[in-house]
């Protein structure tokens, strides 16, 4: 398991919920909950992608950062195993902070 882990900002927009996880996307919700449910669907989409299409598209404008790929690849393995995603995104701390646990 890599060290490396994305930033996570909690953010609100128009009486919105906006989680973004830094070099990857944000979701927004109206509650915390369904903004951290987006995030992962969000990223299960992009594993998914990842995973059958492999870096190839992800060096289309610039190089890829190799620390984001290999994080890209660790969750996607969590994903194929049949493992929750969550606690790799967020980390066990923050999904205590974030009322997901």
């Amino acid at each position: 398991m890599s060290e490396f882990t994305p930033s996570l900002r909690v953010d609100e927009i128009a009486g919105q919920v906006r989680l973004s996880l830094d070099g990857f996307f944000s979701a927004d919700g109206p509650t915390l909950q369904e903004a951290a449910d987006e995030l992962v669907r969000k990223m299960l989409v992009t594993l998914l992608a990842f995973r059958s299409s492999g870096i190839s598209g992800l060096g289309v404008v610039r190089r890829p950062d190799m620390e984001l790929v290999a994080f890209l690849w660790e969750v996607g393995e969590i994903a194929a195993a049949g493992g929750d995603i969550r606690e790799r995104l967020f980390g066990p701390s923050g999904l205590a902070a974030l009322g997901l646990q």
